[in-house]
């Protein structure tokens, strides 16, 4: 099996993986959440990351991944961020309209473009935009449902976006320049992320809920759901460091989108929930966009790996004959473009 073949198919079980255990969890934490009284979400975000942490070390006890230390101000740095952004996304959605929400989670894919675009000089085709804006169309048309303004949600809104976007981009940005997998990078981040949670997670959730969750009742069945919620969370985790190190933050963002449409269709096949014919038509037009979006995508990258080994042939046969003059800059390989494959971050999919 070639080197490519075996990037591929890690590429397509991580986002299989990703899908499955996303999926998993929201439906897990619907019912935490909506049947059993459990609101309190930042909070439950804490205890995922630390149940990670605790899963990675027991991994890395028996030896399944190598430790690599890096740069500790850039994982402090970025697992506080990533904290940072999922509050900001709970105080999002508790300030806003569930409608003004999902226009936040919308707006992630077209920000992250625009960053990548002017810090990064990452070029995306007219192809790739045309296919990003028939999925974003088909999300909005099937998730978003009222517009309700106000100045304090938008500004947190606006905040959550940003945060999220350059956590995801460091995400894959710091995997690259560290040369570190991203079992490393979640088993180093972790207990920033949880740390920054644990201590902002009560206060956050009572003053969404005025409720304090340290004096929630809890029964079996409570406890039964949350800890299955932790031990699913270990593999969105790993399965989100995963995904957003061999594709892209953008990617992530569109696969993101995909597990909210399976959400609304597991949701009306198996709870029974309202379902119209405008969220049918949005999710045909999402999966369409989807659809194009990986079509572009894989043939993008099949052509530029077909022109980066024609011209492998001509640089060998200007090193093989010396008599040959070459003009500085002719026959050098072109900058191959690797395909760069949310944190995840568990409340995020809470609401989907």
């Amino acid at each position: 099996m070639s080197e490519v073949q075996k990037f591929q198919l890690g590429t397509v079980g991580a986002l299989s993986l990703s899908v499955v255990s996303s999926v998993s969890i929201v439906i897990c934490n619907k019912a935490l959440i909506s049947t059993l009284g459990f609101t309190f979400a930042t909070t439950l975000t804490s205890w995922h990351l630390l149940v990670t942490f605790c899963s990675l070390h027991l991994a890395l006890w028996m030896k399944l991944f190598e430790h690599k230390p890096f740069d500790a101000r850039a994982v402090m740095g970025f697992g506080i961020l990533n904290g940072i952004s999922i509050g900001l996304l709970n105080l999002s959605l508790g300030f806003n309209s569930v409608g003004f929400y999902q226009m936040t989670k919308l707006a992630i894919i077209p920000c992250t473009v625009l960053l990548e675009t002017l810090f990064f000089r990452k070029k995306f085709s007219r192809k790739i935009q045309f296919s990003l804006a028939i999925l974003l169309v088909g999300v909005g048309i099937a998730t978003v449902t009222d517009l309700q303004l106000n100045v304090l949600g938008s500004v947190l809104s606006l905040l959550a976006v940003i945060t999220t976007c350059v956590a995801q981009i460091m995400t894959n940005t710091i995997q690259k320049k560290f040369k570190v997998s991203s079992t490393q990078l979640l088993y180093q981040s972790c207990p920033y992320q949880a740390i920054t949670l644990f201590i902002t997670g009560p206060f956050l959730d009572g003053l969404l809920t005025n409720q304090n969750v340290f004096a929630f009742k809890y029964t079996p069945q409570v406890l039964f759901f949350i800890v299955l919620s932790c031990l699913i969370s270990v593999s969105v985790n790993f399965s989100t460091f995963l995904v957003i190190g061999k594709t892209s933050p953008v990617t992530y963002q569109v696969l993101g989108h995909l597990k909210t449409c399976l959400v609304l269709a597991f949701g009306y096949v198996l709870l029974r929930d309202p379902f119209s014919w405008r969220n049918i038509l949005g999710i045909l037009i999402a999966v369409i966009g989807m659809v194009l979006y990986s079509y572009y995508c894989t043939k993008e990258t099949q052509q530029k790996a077909n022109e980066a080994s024609a011209q492998l042939p001509q640089v060998k046969e200007s090193e093989a004959d010396p008599l040959i003059s070459v003009e500085p800059g002719s026959g050098m390989l072109a900058d191959g473009v690797v395909p760069k494959a949310p944190v995840w971050n568990s409340n995020k999919d809470l609401h989907a």
